[in-house]
């Protein structure tokens, strides 16, 4: 989105509008740049044929181009690019096929009702937005999307779990839950032109809904994999097998729900898939049956639960795995600062992860950080970072401690031994 004159003048008394370019490439670092949940930019009611004040369609417009005008492929220095789920906001149907095979029963929500109805524009707005997105990054340099709970087919209320809108009951809403990957697979699925035929596209499951990337960058090969939202056991063997197909290689994990804003592996009670079928697999089972046991998987990328979080757990071998949430779906600060009178809507106002793999030292390290491509700067020069947005995420925190959940560093003290043999050879 290009800021109008207003929200420049606005924007430059509350920022430092000094936004940092990003480096050229070089051989000892690269950037991974994950892409938080986009759904309240793509959803149908939030652009301007729909009466909203702005076209929030534009806001990951730019990100697209930001990545795509920093990747490797242009002289950048990013060398992946990984959504993290709920790309688009809304269903299109009542219930799938294999739902309504299995006998599930749907019942009103005085929550979620107009959520919860199938929406056509689903198919006219925001999957086609998402396609022109992504075609941005097409070519570019390889990238991945998983599947977010908004992403399914169908939405509704299980007729098992009333609404109970006592309190604190963790049923107070109910249960939703999903069914249906049809429309997530007829844009991002493994015969889609993002990526079939591609050779850096290794392996899929379910269509697409499961995928596998490689990667180099930094004298490694990279293997990324991108696990739909709660796996069956099905997918987890399926995972399984891409890590003895690419043994020893690096690994980091895709998947939209695995840390909650206080760094567990804990799902939303309303939208927990294990609850309503167990044969699908908790965060925490997941970690227990599939990334704990592979010493290869060093990083888990997550979205889903609105804020932002990490976490640095020991595998079965005694190695760590760091786990990183980024969600910023539920920021709304754009719109005060272009129309007062706006009606109040989250949006995400362009924040997007960007993970510096430097390996110039001897101990390797990550550089976390958060970088808007609305404000055109990253959270740590932005001055009024903790006053706009920590009262309402994390209103107990300091100043210093939310805006360390955006900004950070991980080393990686292990790394160059425990992945020698996925060194690649100078060309």
């Amino acid at each position: 989105m290009k800021p109008n004159h207003l929200l420049l003048a606005t924007a430059a008394s509350l920022l430092a509008m000094a936004a940092p370019g990003m480096a050229k490439g070089s051989d000892q670092s690269f950037t991974i740049a994950v892409i938080p949940d986009t759904q309240n930019y793509l959803d149908y009611s939030h652009q301007s044929e729909a009466g909203f004040p702005i076209d929030a369609r534009e806001i990951f417009i730019d990100q697209m181009e930001f990545i795509a005008r920093n990747a490797r492929s242009a002289g950048g220095d990013i060398a992946f690019a990984t959504s993290v789920g709920d790309v688009w906001q809304h269903g299109s149907r009542s219930m799938d096929a294999e739902h309504v095979a299995k006998g599930l029963k749907a019942i009103p929500n005085p929550v979620f009702g107009n959520y919860l109805k199938p929406e056509p524009r689903t198919l006219t707005v925001e999957m086609p937005t998402a396609r022109a997105g992504y075609s941005i990054l097409a070519g570019k340099l390889p990238f991945s999307v998983v599947p977010g709970n908004h992403d399914y087919d169908a939405v509704w209320s299980d007729s098992r779990w009333p609404a109970t809108m006592k309190g604190d009951d963790p049923m107070r809403y109910g249960m939703l839950h999903y069914g249906g990957l049809d429309n997530f697979r007829s844009v991002f699925g493994s015969d889609s032109s993002f990526f079939k035929g591609k050779p850096w596209y290794v392996a899929s499951f379910n269509g697409g809904a499961n995928s596998a990337q490689i990667f180099e960058a930094s004298g490694y090969r990279f293997l990324h994999i991108g696990l739909e939202m709660a796996p069956e056991d099905d997918v987890i063997q399926w995972a399984q097998g891409v890590l003895k197909a690419h043994p020893g290689l690096p690994t980091i994990i895709s998947i939209h729900d695995h840390l909650n804003i206080a760094g567990e592996r804990k799902p939303i009670p309303a939208v927990d898939f294990h609850a309503v079928h167990k044969e699908h697999n908790s965060p925490q089972l997941l970690w227990e049956k599939f990334i704990a046991q592979n010493d290869q998987i060093f990083m888990v990328l997550s979205g889903h639960q609105h804020g932002q979080s990490h976490a640095v757990d020991k595998n079965a071998f005694g190695h760590e795995v760091y786990q990183i949430l980024a969600d910023y779906q539920d920021r709304g600060q754009i719109l005060p600062m272009i129309a007062p009178n706006a009606p109040k809507a989250a949006l995400g106002d362009g924040w997007l992860r960007l993970m510096k793999f430097d390996f110039s030292g001897a101990v390797p390290t990550v550089g976390v950080s958060t970088y808007s491509t609305y404000f055109h700067t990253s959270s740590d020069r932005m001055p009024s970072y903790p006053a706009l947005y920590k009262e309402h995420e994390k209103p107990a925190d300091t100043d210093a401690a939310f805006g360390a959940e955006d900004v950070f560093t991980l080393t990686l003290p292990d790394f160059k031994e425990r992945f020698a043999r996925a060194t690649v050879k100078a060309k």
